[in-house]
């Protein structure tokens, strides 16, 4: 049965016991982890969130009684363990916990609360992932989660601190507010008070830091929620947090990248004790598409992507001629020593995989240990091959990976996809290695085929480079934006960018995205009213506090590091949201909704 404590007092934390504690009287409470039952000798393990210590029920020390209520314990019970610590000896001691050197010795036992059975064991890798999202609280439990959200408390408090010492104040912004359709779908929340209108749970809190900057608040900084109602894909939630910045009087990316810097290297150095470098290497976006085939490119391995243009300029293989007469390119990827590691029925595979990015196919031509590999040697000479693999630098064993494409995006992406595809085949990353870098000089814009019109490749606030504003009329895709990207290990842990302060670019950024005038009094009037009256130059940046908990983590699951994270779907296991609302509060707040089948 259940006790009460009746004042006792914890006085030492499971994982904090140590020799220094020998032969002192503490008292431990936590959850019972393991249990043997010897006979006249019960051990236990008692686990809290410091750790795991073993605790002994003895006959030596402790009556018969108190040997009988610890043989009546089960595993998840929280009990509080009274007695004094002795060191163990010999092979009794366990090199494998912290807590290996000593062991306490029972002497009072209280059962504070009874456990029933656990849809799976604590600690148990192999149970499945929507189980334990669906007792996500047992869960929690495990050490690696508990590590994972200390470790991310620990992120929390340092950018507070780091950032406070630097004379950003932390401000909280609005939760409900406008909808803003320029971007990833709103998540809406209907007014009871204002029947028919909504507000919108932010994206990100872009317009009111912004206003804070017109507000004369100088830096600004906060830890926020965010939401995007949009498909999921991997590693995304549809809330998620940012740790979002802005600073007054700037007018150079220099000014924002090198301040995260420091922030960045001191995260790494208190969480990991890595030394990250003191200036991240800076390379235009341009550069790392042709290069990487990505926006976020993993310096981590080789494997860069080349132009073939030259050299297969006059190539009688029609996939290569057809792609360059019709204004398109060649490109490549060398796999080193992986010809003879990859048999007809992979190379098929890898033409599938380039599909999914939109190439039509791939090509190969490798030097393997029993002669030349490749899919299109009935169709070229012997001297177009040599050509190629001396424009490829290859050696024996080498096999290069080709797209011939229209369009020069859709050969590097697929390539740069196929990169990192095999450097995780082959084990070419090193782990424990952090390759970091800031990727500059977006373009501002960018066309969508589904709208017919000129979108922002970040968001319209972002400033332009000055010296490309002449071409914001003439060729908008020519125009670069004072945008930077900070890239940890082929992932995004931030953006952001200078901002538009002068009202007449602004009002030419949304005439370049083909809003009317009416179109930008409803959407951002109250930003737009605000340019009135003094902008200060300003940029800021945001970073995606999840993704930093994950590499600091070593994790490649954005599950691991958020409490009560939602399934692929943007359901709750646990809680069951979303959930359908009885037909009062819909009243209420004047919706009704159609007929719709909630058991798909």
């Amino acid at each position: 049965m259940a006790e009460l404590l009746n004042g006792q007092h914890r006085t030492v934390m499971c994982g904090e016991v140590t020799t220094k504690h020998e032969c002192k009287k503490i008292t431990l409470m936590g959850w019972v982890h393991r249990r043997r039952d010897l006979g006249g000798l019960i051990f236990l393990q008692l686990r809290d969130r410091s750790g795991i210590v073993q605790v002994v029920f003895d006959t030596d020390v402790c009556d018969q009684s108190l040997l009988e209520k610890a043989s009546t314990i089960k595993l998840e019970y929280v009990v509080s363990v009274t007695g004094k610590v002795r060191r163990r000896v010999g092979n009794n001691v366990n090199p494998n916990m912290k807590t290996g050197e000593i062991e306490l010795v029972a002497e009072q036992l209280k059962i504070l609360s009874e456990a029933d059975t656990t849809p799976f064991s604590i600690g148990e890798e192999n149970a499945s992932e929507a189980l334990r999202l669906k007792y996500r609280y047992l869960d929690l439990r495990r050490e690696k989660l508990q590590q994972n959200l200390i470790i991310r408390s620990k992120i929390y408090q340092i950018t507070r601190n780091y950032l406070s010492k630097n004379g950003f104040i932390e401000i909280e912004t609005p939760m409900l507010g406008k909808s803003t359709p320029e971007g990833a779908r709103d998540y809406l929340v209907p007014s009871r008070v204002h029947p028919g209108t909504f507000y919108a749970l932010p994206q990100s809190p872009q317009l009111y830091k912004q206003l804070l900057m017109i507000g004369g608040m100088d830096r600004y900084f906060q830890i926020v929620k965010c939401f995007r109602d949009e498909d999921l894909r991997a590693n995304r939630q549809p809330e998620f947090t940012q740790i979002d910045l802005e600073m007054s009087f700037v007018d150079q990316e220099e000014d924002v990248m090198q301040l995260m810097e420091g922030l960045l290297g001191k995260m790494f150095k208190e969480v990991r004790g890595v030394t990250l470098p003191k200036r991240f290497p800076r390379m235009p976006w341009q550069e790392c598409m042709d290069r990487f085939g990505s926006d976020k490119p993993d310096l981590r391995f080789g494997m860069e992507i080349q132009r073939l243009d030259e050299t297969v300029k006059d190539s009688s293989f029609v996939v290569f001629s057809n792609a360059l007469n019709n204004g398109g390119t060649v490109r490549a990827i060398v796999l080193r020593n992986g010809c003879d590691n990859l048999s007809r029925k992979d190379l098929d595979k890898l033409v599938e995989f380039v599909k999914t990015y939109k190439a039509k196919g791939l090509a190969w031509y490798g030097l393997g240990a029993e002669g030349i590999k490749c899919s299109f040697a009935k169709a070229v000479s012997e001297e177009e091959l040599n050509g190629i693999s001396t424009a490829l630098s290859m050696q024996k064993g080498d096999i290069a990976l080709m797209v011939a494409d229209d369009n020069w995006q859709t050969a590097v992406v697929s390539l740069g996809a196929l990169r990192c595809h095999l450097a995780g085949k082959f084990g070419l990353v090193k782990e424990g290695e952090f390759a970091c870098l800031w990727v500059v000089d977006f373009p501002l814009l960018e066309y969508s085929e589904e709208e017919g019109r000129y979108v922002a490749m970040h968001h319209p606030f972002t400033s332009p480079k000055n010296e490309d504003l002449e071409y914001m009329k003439t060729d908008p895709a020519r125009v670069r934006a004072k945008a930077y990207d900070v890239v940890i290990n082929g992932d995004e842990m931030g953006g952001g960018s200078m901002r538009i302060y002068n009202r007449e670019v602004q009002k030419l950024m949304f005439e370049t995205i083909g809003l009317t005038d009416e179109q930008i009094a409803d959407r951002f009037g109250f930003f737009v009213d605000a340019f009135k009256y003094g902008t200060p130059p300003h940029g800021g940046l945001a970073f995606g506090l999840d993704r930093l908990v994950m590499v600091l983590t070593d994790t490649n699951n954005i599950k691991d590091v958020i409490a009560f994270p939602k399934m692929q779907n943007a359901s709750c296991m646990m809680s069951d949201a979303p959930s359908t609302v009885d037909d009062k509060q819909l009243k209420e707040l004047y919706i009704k909704c159609e007929d719709v089948d909630h058991h798909d």
